[in-house]
């Protein structure tokens, strides 16, 4: 996938690369709330279902 649009052209920035920069600004902002003790919003797969994971290991499910 090597698209550019405009506005990556003209900062010299590719879709992959902003997409990265993306998926690792989410991945850090998890981190930092674990470190407080804030809950985190993620996806189960197999259920299809969102969830939110306590600093507990305890899951609830969003409906």
């Amino acid at each position: 996938m090597a698209e550019t649009n405009e506005l990556d052209s003209t900062n010299g920035i590719s879709d992959d690369e902003l997409t990265e920069r993306f998926k690792a600004s989410i991945r850090i902002d998890n981190e930092i709330r674990k470190i407080k003790g804030l809950p985190v919003a993620k996806f189960d797969n197999e259920k299809k279902k969102p969830y939110i994971e306590y600093p507990d290991g305890r899951r609830e499910y969003v409906y």
